[in-house]
């Protein structure tokens, strides 16, 4: 029970810690200096995601900035090294033919208190003292430290502190006890010009009466000083190899980067439109061969278009004049199959069916002239929007009661979703109708005999109708391709069914025309949903729409029933 007591304070109290935590961060972010340090760490992030030339300099002036430290630090090791060992090994060979020098001039003497020991070892001291050999100046300390022998410590005068204050007892215990010669680095300040290192090497004096220690202490000031040059000369060299390294890095990468800047501004331009745009080209290398690569790509790209969108003119020319040049034989053929038709009970068997098809056929050709009008519209350009403040909900259900003939001879059944209140947008209520006669028209002979179902939802901004079919369905792919002028999903189908191709090409537009989406949604035998979204209000920006695209979304809200047809 106590375990599970403290398991759970335990947990309360981590919890209210990472809310604490959160808090502050969250108020740091959001302070000024946080607000700044965040905008400085976007601003640093996006030049360094848009720039090449920064993300070279930055890496080689990081990464020469690694290998010339270490190397420098290495060469420095090495060199202070070395400096101390040949210190060192002066310093030992110094200490050792002193204390041969000291057994000879001491072994003269029969005990410690012999009257010419206490004037003989001062003056030792001053000769050893004055024989500077290869490792320099030095102080010497010779003492005892056996009790027995009655000596007092002497060292060279002119020294501020006692003799074996200098010595480091950490030193003066190794060489007492083990009896051998040995080394240590300290600091010490024997003539009052403050605390400097010291190489202090001490050695036992083996005499017949008994055992005196003499110690070394030889100044480090210019194996420091040397140490100190090296390392200074090795950190400016070093900082002025990086200096150099970024400079060079910065000249090579823009050398390179300059052209491929260059191309893609030029490309940006092409993309604009600017089709005239070209790069220089100055000498023979690889950055001029892609310049002029470029520049012939560039060629053959305007040369391309200028001929594709001639191409496209002459057919939109063609398409316009065309369907403007049949108007006139077609209404003269109205007026002439109109009479067959009014006459055709009057006519054999054979002559009235093919008064009926000649009728029928005529429909048929009159819907392809006015699609092929509309679509050079807005081709041209010159499609127009009327909009205004309109209820949507009576537009739905006219739209579905104009197909409802077309949906007894097929044997589908239509379905109307409807919301209670009114759905008031601003529209081209001509528009809008025959995309929607558009989109159930295809549903319905799409549909293979099943329900068609129309819906019509809205919220704050936008206003969403959904024609849902179960019939074939589409591929994967076909939802963009609907949409395509003559487009169909089965090439081998007959052109007695169907329509002209061109309806949802003109509803797409349409939709376009409003600002608005429209989109389709299938799958291969569980049919298809095509979704039109339109702005509330004209010339609003569409975020989201209320209703799915997909009819098995889960996160569909419900849509308010109204309604079957």
């Amino acid at each position: 029970m106590a375990g599970t007591d403290l398991r759970h304070h335990t947990a309360r109290y981590g919890r209210r810690l990472a809310e604490w935590l959160r808090a502050v961060l969250e108020r740091a972010r959001h302070s000024r200096p946080g607000r700044l340090g965040w905008a400085a760490v976007r601003t640093g992030a996006r030049r360094w995601r848009g720039s090449l030339q920064l993300r070279i300099v930055t890496i080689t002036l990081t990464g020469s900035a690694v290998l010339v430290g270490a190397f420098g630090f290495v060469v420095a090791e090495r060199i202070t090294d070395g400096l101390v060992d040949d210190k060192l090994e002066a310093a030992l060979s110094q200490v050792e033919s002193a204390r041969y020098r000291a057994q000879s001039q001491l072994s003269v003497f029969s005990a410690d208190n012999d009257p010419g020991l206490k004037d003989t070892l001062p003056t030792l001291v001053n000769d050893l003292a004055d024989d500077v050999g290869p490792a320099g100046e030095f102080q010497v300390v010779l003492t005892a430290s056996n009790r027995k022998i009655r000596i007092d410590p002497v060292s060279r005068p002119g020294t501020s502190d006692t003799p074996t204050s200098l010595v480091p007892e950490e030193l003066a215990r190794v060489v007492v006890d083990s009896h051998v010669t040995a080394h240590q680095f300290t600091r010490a300040d024997p003539d009052d010009r403050g605390l400097r290192p010291y190489l202090a090497v001490g050695t036992p004096v083996q005499l017949h009466w008994g055992t005196l220690e003499m110690y070394y202490l030889f100044p480090l000031d210019d194996e420091v000083d040397a140490a100190e040059l090296v390392r200074n000369t090795v950190l400016i060299t070093g900082v002025a190899l990086v200096l150099l390294l970024s400079l060079i890095a910065w000249i090579v990468t823009r050398m390179v980067v300059s052209p491929v800047q260059v191309a893609a501004r030029t490309a940006q331009r092409l993309s604009a439109g600017l089709l005239h745009e070209r790069m220089s080209v100055r000498g023979e290398d690889e950055l001029a061969k892609l310049a002029s690569s470029f520049n012939q790509m560039a060629a053959n790209l305007q040369y391309q278009i200028v001929q594709l969108e001639e191409l496209s003119r002459l057919q939109r020319r063609f398409t316009s004049d065309v369907s403007h040049e049949l108007r006139t034989p077609l209404t003269t053929v109205r007026m002439a199959a109109e009479i067959l038709h009014n006459a055709r009970d009057e006519f054999s068997p054979d002559v009235a069916r093919s008064a009926e098809l000649l009728h029928d056929e005529l429909d048929r050709f009159e819907n392809l002239l006015s699609d092929l009008l509309e679509i050079s519209r807005f081709d041209a350009g010159f499609a127009q929007l009327e909009s205004e403040p309109v209820d949507l909900v009576p537009i739905v259900r006219r739209a579905v009661e104009s197909l409802l003939p077309l949906a007894r001879t097929q044997d589908v059944r239509l379905g109307l979703n409807l919301p209670a209140q009114p759905v008031i947008a601003e529209a081209d209520p001509r528009r809008v109708e025959r995309i929607l006669r558009n989109l159930i028209g295809n549903a319905v002979e799409h549909g293979d005999g099943k329900p068609v179902v129309v819906t019509l939802a809205a919220h704050d901004s936008a206003v969403g109708i959904t024609v849902r079919d179960h019939g074939v369905g589409l591929r994967p792919g076909e939802e963009k391709l609907v949409f395509n002028r003559f487009w169909r999903a089965d090439p081998s189908r007959a052109r007695q069914t169907g329509g002209t191709g061109l309806g949802l090409s003109i509803s797409l537009e349409d939709a376009r025309l409003h600002g608005g989406w429209l989109e389709a949604w299938g799958l291969v035998g569980k049919g298809s949903q095509f979704r039109l979204t339109l702005p509330c209000r004209a010339g609003d920006r569409l975020v989201s729409s209320p209703l799915p695209l997909s009819p098995d979304d889960p996160a569909a809200s419900p849509v308010p029933v109204g309604g079957v047809a």
